[in-house]
């Protein structure tokens, strides 16, 4: 008896992903609709065009997961491997289906073209395993299940690597059958947090138990440019249980960490800034000295509406910080706008790329202006203007919103 849920490897072949010369889109796909289906992707492999590593890549796959999903090595080419290497690692002969075969040729007939000789090598087949349509394509798929001592067998599925002919194959016959072979229907859920103010590590002290490995709903924690990302993950008989699963779990976090949390899935601060603009009826002028426009443009493209129309300008070149307040002050007074947001760094800041941040004594000011005063934060200009420019703009947008949450 299979008790468990299936665990799953995705492989991808081919050299052009080993060298980098393409991204591999396809394992993220495949991971994404495994996990939908409620089999939890375990493994991602990428082999190039050789032989005796695809078959040890399948061996060693089909040891340790239940289902295996491939893609590429399976056009009529010399270095498209698959097949030999599925039966390799099965330890089964290759053997030609006659009606597979006359099927390839006979796409080849309905365009007025002559099957090329090398075409016949895609109607190979480890024993005992099946083909696998492809309605777009003339490289059918490979499905072929292997026996484990004491284990439930092994699927295997071969699909080809052209991502359209990939995702009509699993549609059609690999997701059914993938399903049909889980113990119990699963589906799997995935819900984010996105935080914003302390690094990873004070966040995760935060929340002691809820990051811990085994616990269940599953919480991962990821960080990019400055932002936490918090996903939470949960499976059950339909969606409606696993999305009730995670719920407490977010309740939990949000209460822990109040502020730190911006938003969810795909939000960033901006959206969250403009959204409470809009909610608030406010507006706002930003002055940028450092982060070369960065808040304005990412605010104009979070979509402000009219109402929380966002304007700006590029200071000439960095302000000392003592002159920043008094430039966001003036912005906000010209403009006649709720807000005035100016980024300035010190007079003596290195303007050049290769220079910014190599003296960890320099530090940018943020200055918020509103009816009531100016709040001004300092922040250290420390790495490399690829992170740290992001990072400054998004204190900006991150001091405007807890101002407007009523907690600056």
């Amino acid at each position: 008896m299979h008790d468990r849920p299936l665990a799953a490897e995705v492989i991808a072949i081919g050299d052009e992903l080993t060298s980098g010369q393409r991204l591999d889109t396809n394992s993220q796909w495949l991971s994404q609709q495994l996990g939908d289906v409620g089999v939890e992707v375990a493994y991602h492999t990428t082999v190039g065009d050789d032989l005796r590593a695809n078959a040890e890549v399948f061996r060693t796959a089909i040891a340790r997961a239940d289902v295996v999903v491939s893609t590429g090595g399976l056009g009529p080419t010399a270095d498209d491997l698959t097949r030999e290497a599925l039966a390799a690692a099965a330890g089964v002969d290759l053997l030609r289906d006659a009606g597979v075969l006359e099927h390839i040729r006979g796409m080849f007939t309905s365009r007025g073209r002559t099957m090329p000789e090398q075409n016949q090598r895609q109607a190979d087949f480890p024993a005992g395993s099946r083909p696998i349509q492809n309605p777009g394509g003339t490289a059918p798929g490979v499905w072929l299940e292997v026996e484990r001592a004491g284990r439930v067998p092994c699927r295997v599925f071969a699909l080809p690597g052209v991502p359209a002919e990939m995702h009509a194959m699993w549609r059609q016959t690999v997701a059914p059958a993938v399903v049909a072979a889980s113990p119990e229907r699963r589906i799997v859920c995935h819900r984010r947090l996105k935080c914003f103010g302390v690094g990873e590590s004070h966040l995760e002290a935060m929340l002691p138990d809820v990051i811990r490995r085994g616990r269940q709903p599953r919480v991962g924690i990821t960080v990019s440019g400055a932002t936490i990302t918090l996903r939470v993950t949960a499976a059950g008989p339909d969606e409606a249980a696993a999305r009730a699963a995670i719920d407490p779990t977010l309740i939990l976090m949000r209460d822990k960490l109040g502020t730190l949390v911006f938003g969810e899935e795909d939000d960033e601060l901006e959206h969250a800034v403009t959204r409470l603009l809009a909610a608030r009826g406010k507006t706002l002028i930003t002055s940028e000295a450092w982060t070369q426009g960065l808040v304005a443009g990412w605010l104009a493209a979070a979509g402000a509406p009219a109402e929380s129309r966002v304007g700006g300008k590029r200071l000439a070149k960095a302000v000392a910080v003592d002159e920043v307040s008094q430039i966001a002050t003036d912005a906000r007074q010209q403009a006649g706008a709720d807000f005035g947001l100016a980024v300035g760094g010190l007079a003596d800041t290195p303007a050049d790329d290769d220079s910014v941040g190599a003296d960890p004594a320099s530090r940018v000011a943020v200055a918020l202006a509103y009816a009531g005063g100016v709040s001004t934060k300092h922040f250290p200009l420390i790495g490399h203007p690829s992170i740290v420019r992001p990072r400054i703009a998004k204190a900006a947008l991150n001091l405007l919103r807890l101002h407007l949450l009523g907690d600056a």
